[in-house]
């Protein structure tokens, strides 16, 4: 009995000591995802072209909010002039178009938002697709990811690759954008 015992402690002992061997022949590293998307030339690009379109767009709210400003200013002077029952009716018509404008403001800002959010998520979605890839090529057992939502608590410095993602990613993505200029040239090209 006492054979056995020690023979299945033995086992236990090589196994454990094999499973520590094999763990430290195990190849990883990690990836600061919110630094990725910061200095992605491909997430600055998206970044900025939905900055631009709610420039754009609240531009014109803009304009609709300073001629509604002007309305209530010359509301206050008229009101007297024009009795009490011009300017309840008035009243009622400046607040309801300040609240058209106020819903148009946030539909807006919902629109933008949700649209940028589905091409950031499809932006992630092909990272993710680049982090696989790179890991295979590089032969790395694991590839970490840091950021908004970290499954990596402590890792050495060494075992950062976020840089060489970073720079693989908008080498891609500055090949891909020559690409799409070529094939835009050749379509105008072949129209004259």
């Amino acid at each position: 009995m006492k054979k056995i015992v020690a023979c299945i402690a033995m086992a236990v002992v090589m196994v454990s000591c094999n499973k520590t061997t094999e763990a430290k022949d195990f190849k990883t590293a990690y990836i600061d995802t919110n630094k990725l998307l910061e200095e992605s030339l491909e997430a600055k690009d998206i970044k900025a072209k939905y900055e631009s379109m709610a420039e754009e767009k609240s531009g014109r709210l803009k304009v609709e909010v300073e001629k509604l400003q002007a309305e209530k200013s010359s509301f206050q002077s008229n009101a007297q002039k024009n009795g009490q029952a011009w300017a309840q009716q008035k009243y009622g018509e400046l607040q309801q178009r300040e609240q058209q404008l106020q819903y148009a403001e946030q539909a807006l800002a919902q629109q933008i938002q949700g649209e940028h959010g589905v091409e950031m998520d499809s932006l992630v979605t092909k990272y993710r697709k680049v982090f696989k890839d790179f890991g295979k090529d590089k032969g790395y057992d694991y590839i970490y990811g840091t950021g908004e939502a970290p499954s990596v608590l402590y890792a050495k410095d060494q075992y950062d690759i976020t840089k060489d993602i970073i720079k693989m990613v908008n080498d891609k993505y500055k090949s891909e954008d020559k690409k799409e200029d070529k094939s835009s040239d050749k379509k105008e090209d072949s129209k004259k």
